[in-house]
């Protein structure tokens, strides 16, 4: 991670979007990092949120775009499993998406929200809604204790 926060901006925003893809990084970590290396606090804000906000839809458009057949050979998921998962989908709809930054599930409510179709204009609003409330958080959490960057 450190590379990353070598980077600066260009780093936290591609590190953000990783994160929100199916790679295990820490965004939270690394906007931390640029935080006390003394970057912008509204920068930090806008580039994480947005690059962990497309990571998450690039989850979401492979979800999309998946086939039940290929879930079905390549991971061993039956058809059985897919139609209980549907359900329980169905049941919370878009309001997964702002949780998509949860360590290893959120991923797996992305592709899931793309697999199944659920509306992607109100899951992306939803998502990023998620990601700005999540990283201004950590941000305030920096400020009270640290007096900010």
């Amino acid at each position: 991670m450190e590379w990353l926060v070598n980077l600066g901006y260009p780093g936290l925003f591609i590190g953000t979007f990783l994160a929100g893809t199916v790679l295990p990084m820490s965004s939270d970590v690394l906007l931390v990092g640029m935080l006390a290396a003394g970057a912008d606090p509204v920068a930090c804000l806008l580039l994480a949120a947005v690059g962990n906000w497309l990571g998450a839809m690039t989850s979401y458009w492979l979800g999309w775009f998946a086939k039940w057949e290929w879930l079905e050979r390549a991971f061993k998921v039956r058809p059985e499993t897919l139609e209980k998962q549907k359900v329980r989908v169905d049941r919370f709809g878009v309001w997964l998406a702002p949780f998509f930054w949860a360590p290893v599930i959120g991923v797996v409510f992305m592709i899931a929200l793309g697999f199944y179709r659920v509306r992607p204009r109100m899951t992306a609003l939803m998502a990023l809604a998620g990601s700005f409330v999540r990283f201004l958080f950590w941000i305030l959490l920096q400020h009270a204790f640290f007096g900010g960057a």
